[in-house]
């Protein structure tokens, strides 16, 4: 109707609702105060009078249907600031950005905009600094927050623990030499004159690469790939039941049939499904069709996807050689066989 202005969509809305109130206060007064006039059901006039309502909406331009359960008038239905039920505690550089915005397409999920670093830094802060941090849910709502270095903090356990131990925890794990390479490429993308991958990686790095080296198990992107350390910690604190292990190349490879898993972890209806990705083949990662705010297709920010620097194949397998023992006691723990070397 472009005829019509907003203005006047407004006053007429205004109007019709007006109306529909003192209708309904004037059938409730008679049935309650009239003695001579019989009970009046007004359940069926109701439920027209609703649709009614609706229609006559949406025909102004104003969209109620959607989201109603939320919007409907019970008790404690105002959105509160809680302490998160879940958590993506890591591993940094495996798809924890990717992982997060993919749950935000569900609307039962509400997670906090970026990385609190609550049980790492600010711990001593204290939980009501932390509830602050997070974004107001409604009653059935999940409350969400991704830190990826509570993975390897000693005393994160401990003190989440302390926070709820029923809390539901998520890790996104990948390749651990994959893992390495992309940690690195992060880096070098903030510093330039960064020197070259296998100079971090390798200990007698002066040596020809060809001959006798080892790897420079201290170098922080080539021990956050051994899982086994810090997943052994957790499990001190928590069940193997209320830890998530997300397989990072099946997020990539096929990030609908890994949602379904982490939905039915934190007990969430299956929404989020093929319908919401399609495959970008120029960043090599899967992008979103749809979500809540964005209805055109976006993919993740420019830092996802980055290509990664050549590396010598001799350090690539020598790499491979030194995470065999370690992920085969990450297999063993968990009890999850990846496709790892």
């Amino acid at each position: 109707m472009p005829w019509i202005t907003v203005s006047s969509k407004r006053t007429t809305f205004m109007y019709f609702t007006l109306l529909f109130i003192l209708y309904l206060l004037y059938v409730l007064n008679t049935s309650l105060v009239d003695k001579h006039v019989r009970p009046v059901n007004i359940g069926g006039p109701m439920s027209n009078y609703k649709s009614v309502f609706l229609q006559l909406a949406a025909l102004l331009g104003f969209n109620l249907e959607q989201g109603y359960e939320y919007r409907r008038f019970q008790k404690n239905v105002t959105p509160i600031k809680k302490l998160p039920d879940a958590l993506i505690i890591g591993v940094k550089k495996c798809g924890t950005r990717a992982l997060l915005e993919f749950l935000r397409l569900h609307p039962d999920v509400r997670a906090a905009g970026s990385e609190v670093h609550f049980f790492d830094k600010y711990y001593h802060m204290g939980f009501e600094w932390y509830r602050e941090k997070m974004p107001p849910t409604l009653k059935g709502q999940i409350t969400m927050e991704k830190t990826p270095s509570y993975w390897v903090t000693k005393s994160a356990p401990k003190r989440v623990y302390a926070m709820n131990p029923a809390v539901k925890l998520i890790a996104v794990v990948r390749d651990p030499v994959t893992r390495a390479i992309s940690d690195y490429t992060q880096s070098a993308s903030k510093r330039p004159g960064l020197p070259p991958f296998e100079e971090f990686a390798l200990l007698n790095s002066s040596i020809q690469w060809g001959g006798t080296y080892s790897i420079d198990a201290s170098w922080p992107p080539v021990r956050l790939g051994i899982y086994a350390r810090p997943y052994r910690r957790w499990l001190r604190r928590f069940p193997k039941s209320r830890l998530l292990l997300v397989n990072g190349e099946r997020l990539v490879a096929d990030p609908a049939a890994e949602m379904v898993r982490v939905q039915d972890f934190l007990g969430l209806k299956r929404i989020i499904t093929d319908k919401h990705f399609y495959f970008n083949s120029t960043k090599g990662f899967p992008c979103l069709l749809k979500s809540e705010t964005k209805p055109i297709p976006h993919c993740l920010g420019k830092t996802k996807g980055r290509n990664h620097p050549r590396i010598n194949q001799s350090v690539i397998y020598r790499l491979k050689e030194f995470y065999k023992p370690h992920n085969e006691k990450f297999y063993q723990l968990s009890g999850v066989k990846f496709s790892w070397p």
